[in-house]
């Protein structure tokens, strides 16, 4: 297994149940593919840089896990259907 890193953004306007709902059905699907949580830092509601999908502001969440490249595949294709999220980028961490 390797160690990844992925920065979620979300829309602002979702309640504080629907974002802390999103982020349990990220950490449910990394622990259903064999995954595991190594630690969720949430930032919050933060200004964009520039406007995504008409959106101005964003709810970060940065997720370290480690899992297998079928682990990787599937977080791509849920979170890319998924209309509450705004953007998303997954890092291979480099070995210590």
């Amino acid at each position: 297994m390797r160690d990844y890193e992925m920065m979620l953004i979300t829309r602002a306007n979702l309640s504080e149940e629907e974002q802390e709902a999103l982020r349990n059905k990220v950490s449910g699907l990394i622990a259903g593919q064999g995954g595991a949580l190594q630690k969720l830092d949430v930032w919050g509601r933060r200004k964009l840089a520039y406007p995504i999908k008409h959106q101005t502001d964003g709810f970060y969440a940065v997720f370290n896990f480690s899992g297998g490249n079928e682990l990787v595949e599937e977080l791509d294709r849920v979170l890319s259907i998924t209309d509450e999220v705004l953007r998303f980028k997954i890092f291979l961490m480099e070995k210590k």
